[in-house]
């Protein structure tokens, strides 16, 4: 039996796919048609399998596999990325959008076969699609992309395939297929991208930031996978391997990391970071401010154990309490956003190795924080960490991070795009730090009518999307460099249509809400 919600889900990504194609319709339309109609028929046995337990691999429960919305999210970028830099005239990147964009649609495309060649019987219609809209998206690739375009896809989809074998057996409940496919894809790309530039470093060449983005990711992922391997044959709880994790990283941060990071920005990453950070008044200033946020964060996760621990009943974070997050996370990246967007851009990066780096702190119970950090957390799981690895946060940053991080610097004159283009690096401010956090206050609050088949109230919905509307006038007050020239209704669709996927996805929101908000922006 179909899931009403998974249709409604379904019904409103086709909606979005349908107002980006009605803006930009060309070759890489009918692949995106194509791919999204596939994807449709194949997430439903993708849903069988998690339901009967045949998966090759354990997937978060309590959740739909997510196929369609994760498997639009690159393509579409790639599109708009390719749009936004053609008019712009730049052709280095409208090329990398396209290869983006064919990137995209291969792995989605990949996780489609996997999913259909497990199924027991084969299921004949959803074959048919997947080898109709497979002969479509390599038909235009091969007369779109160049030799060397084609072997970078195909290096990206052998990448994803080995991280995908090695990280979905080590971390078991983490992802769906869908998150799965957006996460994985997405470090695979970095990965891609860090070993290109690697081998053809020119002097000069690439803003030193980008560079930053790419190492500290691969590095983060690189330094988990190492130790992972090696817990394997120590007990990782001890003060002898606590000892020799601490010592490890050093080595493999100066040793490794720094020198990579060298020989791509061509001077000492270590000089070169401090120097940036302090380079004028305004980023003291905005880094002492962040500085008192970060603090005010910790006080309000020590007050919340405290408050547990002087209560006999098991005491877990509300709702609302856990939004307090998002309140400071609104608080620290739109002074950021207005003032200083690279450095914003770079604090986000060390902030999400800083994040990571704890968090295998936490997982390997290295001492002496190991176990408290353990402790600490706890209060504020949900049903969403049912995996050894505590996401919900990383999530949360990475929503906001992500359209700062994938903004086309080099396609927008005057460092911003124009109508509603020039939101973009607002769209996580606004769906998830925005719309999210008031939909769940007011929802939980105040909610009373719900979505047919979701815990998700239609208060809350549209109150969310008053919210968005009242925060993108006040952006249009105090940040002088963005002029929305006239695109008004296409901003009220654009966070309508999200706000209605934040109701009826079982996906990460923080996640997927930002993405598809740059995409309908861009």
């Amino acid at each position: 039996m179909l899931n009403k919600p998974v249709l409604v889900e379904s019904l409103i990504v086709f909606v979005i796919i349908l107002f980006v194609h009605a803006v930009v319709w060309d070759r890489y339309s009918w692949c995106a048609v194509a791919l999204a109609v596939q994807a449709f028929y194949v997430q439903f046995k993708w849903d069988r399998l998690l339901q009967l337990g045949g998966a090759v691999f354990q997937f978060r429960a309590a959740a739909n596999s997510g196929l369609l919305p994760a498997s639009m999210v690159i393509p579409l970028l790639g599109i708009a990325m390719k749009e936004r830099c053609k008019s712009a005239g730049i052709v280095y990147f409208e090329r990398f959008g396209i290869v983006v964009a064919s990137t995209g649609m291969l792995v989605a495309l990949f996780l489609s076969v996997i999913a259909v060649g497990i199924t027991k019987p084969v299921p004949t219609n959803t074959c048919i699609l997947t080898g109709v809209a497979g002969s479509i998206i390599i038909y235009t690739m091969k007369h779109s992309l160049t030799v060397s375009e084609v072997i970078e896809v195909l290096e990206v989809l052998l990448i994803f395939v080995y991280l995908s074998m090695i990280l979905l057996y080590l971390l078991p409940r983490c992802f769906t297929p869908g998150e799965a496919l957006l996460v994985l894809g997405g470090i695979s790309f970095v990965l891609n991208q860090l070993i290109k530039r690697s081998l053809n470093v020119i002097e000069g060449r690439g803003d030193p930031i980008d560079f930053f983005l790419l190492v500290a990711v691969v590095g983060v992922v690189l330094l988990g996978l190492f130790f992972t391997v090696l817990f394997i044959f120590m007990d990782s709880g001890t003060w002898i391997s606590s000892l020799f994790f601490h010592m490890m990283t050093a080595v493999l941060g100066l040793g490794v990391i720094m020198p990579w990071l060298y020989r791509l920005i061509q001077r000492n990453p270590l000089f070169w970071l401090l120097q940036f950070l302090f380079q004028t008044q305004t980023r003291v200033y905005l880094l002492v401010y962040w500085t008192f946020l970060a603090a005010s964060a910790c006080g309000v996760v020590f007050y919340q154990n405290a408050k547990r621990s002087s209560e006999s009943k098991k005491h877990q974070a509300s709702t609302i309490t856990r939004k307090y997050f998002h309140f400071i996370v609104v608080a620290t990246y739109v002074p950021g956003l207005i003032y200083d967007r690279q450095l914003l851009y770079v604090a986000a990066v060390l902030c999400l190795a800083v994040f990571i780096f704890l968090e295998y702190i936490r997982y390997f119970r290295i001492k002496p924080f190991g176990q408290t950090l353990r402790h600490l957390l706890s209060l504020f799981l949900d049903e969403r960490d049912s995996g050894p690895l505590i996401f919900t946060h990383i999530y949360l940053l990475l929503g906001m991070s992500l359209p700062v991080w994938l903004f086309p610097r080099s396609c927008a004159p005057k460092g911003t795009l124009s109508g509603a283009g020039a939101l973009v690096p607002y769209a996580g401010v606004l769906a998830v730090g925005v719309g999210d956090t008031i939909a769940s206050v007011f929802g939980s609050t105040m909610g009373e009518i719900k979505w047919p088949g979701t815990k998700k109230t239609v208060e809350g919905t549209m109150t969310a999307i008053f919210a968005q509307i009242i925060a993108v006038a006040l952006i249009l007050i105090f940040d002088s460099s963005v002029n929305l020239n006239s695109s008004y209704a296409w901003i009220l669709a654009s966070v309508s249509l999200v706000s209605l996927l934040e109701a009826y996805t079982t996906q990460i929101d923080n996640l997927l809400l930002p993405l598809y908000l740059q995409i309908m922006f861009m």
